[in-house]
């Protein structure tokens, strides 16, 4: 670094608020500028930007570091006279950086003492360019409370990071912050704007030295007026090209001076009919490229992989959708088969007349743990419920095949030759066998003999007596109680429901709260924890119910609540109560919703009772 104390940047002029005598050099000292708060404004082509480029080139000349943010891509014309790394975000400049690249592009400017043009014009997205300031900005002032050393950093356009009015970003706060605390580390900063009262004044009034170019604007003038004198605020309007006011803590008064015309490429200069020709640039060294490159490489390997990790996520939930499907498909067919075959039992048995609701539904379960019973000798009791446990935890992703249905393979297959494709021709949709139904369906369920043949009017009649004592067995015991309406017609039932004690609650109410009670204790508390809490998993439940964390005993007495129909599967490994639909399923008669929804209410107070 060159043993240089002052750098020599204009000369004094005259006129109004000007030296008598013009022409003397004008000097500032290295170490204030470096280290120091500067100001230089100015309209557009009045020399503001010419004002920064001469202070850039001066302290390049000597050596000295320095890194410039440059808003409109202007600067990069210094690099006609001057190895200075020119990074941005497109290919006109040396390397492409984002906020990645903020440590290593402080790490060169102080450690190395690389100068730096840090271009954001190029970048598209507004706040990525103030991201990769504000990180550039954190990281210098980071660095040098270390490094100590004599660094500047020039900002152009600065109205836009520090605004006199309305909320300031984060890259204003770390501008503010550098400018009140960087001259102890020898960080200072410069900062350059045309419109001086757009700048936050807190900036403005703590600055070393102040540069007043051509301003024409009331109100950009009144701040000349308010910072200098009134004689100066009506006389800035009439100065030169590159003439200025110049206001130093080191000179005893304001200085009206000529600036010197920068030496470099004028790249900010106003296009006009010439041809352009852009000047040969030099190149900065392969290493300090090759740098920042290794980050940009790391960076987008990085990306590279979390591009393959979100697309094979995408692929694993698309499989899992594709399963839930399936097995909700599975559940479909599971429980229109257990329809059909209720039907077919039911019209073969219907003409029982001592057979009750809860009856009817303790001989479902009973066949519905009959057939998931596996064989004797199959697999031990423990081996079972694992098995059990592990498949109700949700679809495996190797298998396309529904994981939660395993133990219903015993269930009656509604596409299998002489399974239930025989039961849909040989019923109507109440469920009732059809005359022109197929001889074994239909014939068995009329009461048909061995062989097949067909029963006489006389048996049929019989048949027919028999199921209308049987449902005037049922209404008798029910005590002639209304399932949907009231005699008079009105949909009552549901509040009835609400106010009814247990003597005179409907039949199908106490059927289910007798075969909630016939549960275990753990089980009937998890059936509390679905309907208080919604979907869950089996876990939570069996450890809300007071159990362990054993996997086995909670999918085993979760599989009971399954089989009985108080719980369904939801998705996801998850259960939820369906006490209405349960309801709805063994009432002797047809009900509404309301209705189902309002016993399904005393049932789940019945049951918060128990586990209280």
């Amino acid at each position: 670094m060159a043993e240089t104390e002052h750098i020599t940047v204009a000369d004094t002029s005259a006129g109004p608020g000007g030296m008598e005598d013009p022409g003397q050099s004008v000097d500032i000292p290295v170490v204030e500028l470096l280290t120091g708060r500067g100001f230089i404004t100015g309209k557009s082509g009045s020399g503001k930007s010419n004002t920064a480029s001469v202070v850039a080139e001066k302290l390049l000349d000597n050596g000295f570091g320095l890194l410039v943010v440059d808003i409109d891509g202007e600067y990069y014309g210094l690099k006609e006279e001057y190895e200075i790394l020119h990074v941005g975000g497109d290919e006109e400049c040396d390397i492409q950086v984002t906020e990645e690249h903020a440590g290593k592009i402080a790490s060169l400017a102080l450690e190395q003492n690389v100068p730096i043009i840090l271009d954001v014009s190029s970048f598209l997205d507004e706040d990525e360019a103030e991201s990769l300031l504000t990180e550039v900005a954190k990281a210098l002032f980071a660095k040098a409370k270390k490094q100590k050393q004599p660094f500047l950093m020039l900002v152009e356009e600065c109205h836009e990071w520090i605004p006199e009015q309305g909320s300031m970003g984060e890259v204003g706060k770390m501008l503010i912050k550098i400018g009140k605390r960087g001259r102890k580390h020898g960080l200072g900063i410069v900062g350059i704007s045309q419109r001086p009262a757009d700048v936050k004044k807190d900036y403005i009034t703590q600055c070393d030295w102040l540069v007043w170019h051509r301003l024409t604007w009331n109100n950009d003038t009144k701040v000349v007026g308010r910072i200098l004198d009134s004689q100066y605020a009506d006389a800035v309007e009439d100065l030169d090209d590159g003439e200025a006011f110049m206001m130093t803590d080191w000179a005893e008064q304001v200085r009206r001076v000529q600036f010197h015309r920068k030496q470099t490429f004028d790249a900010g200069a106003t296009p006009g009919l010439d041809d352009f020709e852009r000047p040969e640039l030099k190149s900065v060294s392969e290493d300090l490229v090759s740098e920042l490159e290794t980050i940009s490489e790391e960076k987008q390997a990085t990306e590279n992989r979390i591009k393959e990790l979100r697309e094979e996520l995408d692929k694993k939930n698309s499989r899992i959708a594709e399963l839930e499907t399936e097995l909700q498909d599975a559940r479909d067919l599971q429980r229109m088969a257990e329809q059909f075959t209720d039907a077919l039992l039911g019209h073969v048995e219907g003409a029982n007349p001592g057979r009750t609701a809860k009856e009817e539904m303790q001989r479902k379960r009973e066949r519905r743990q009959g057939d998931a019973e596996p064989p004797a000798g199959s697999m031990p009791a423990d081996s079972a419920a694992e098995s059990t446990a592990a498949t109700d935890a949700g679809p495996a992703t190797d298998s396309t095949a529904p994981a939660d249905d395993t133990e219903a393979s015993s269930e009656p297959d509604t596409t299998s030759g002489g399974g239930f494709g025989d039961a849909f021709s040989a019923f109507d949709d109440d469920g009732v066998a059809m005359n022109g139904g197929s001889d074994g369906a239909g014939a068995s369920a009329n009461g048909a003999t061995a062989n097949g043949s067909a029963p006489d009017e006389s048996t049929q009649g019989s048949s027919d007596a028999a199921l209308e004592a049987a449902l005037a067995a049922v209404a008798e015991e029910d005590g002639g109680e209304a399932t949907g309406e009231d005699a008079g017609g009105n949909s009552d039932a549901g509040a009835e429901a609400d106010t009814a004690t247990q003597g005179n609650r409907p039949a199908v109410v106490r059927d289910i709260g007798s075969d909630i009670e016939t549960l275990e204790e753990k089980t009937r508390r998890m059936l509390a924890y679905y309907r208080e809490h919604g979907p869950g998993t089996p876990l939570n439940a069996h450890f809300s119910a007071g159990g362990s964390g054993d996997r086995t005993a909670a999918y085993a007495r979760n599989r009971t609540l399954r089989l009985d129909g108080f719980i369904e599967h939801v998705g996801r490994g998850k259960y939820d109560s369906r006490l209405a639909a349960l309801v709805r399923e063994a009432s002797d008669e047809d009900i509404d919703e309301q209705t189902a929804a309002a016993y399904a209410e005393q049932i789940e107070r019945a049951l918060v009772e128990q586990r209280d």
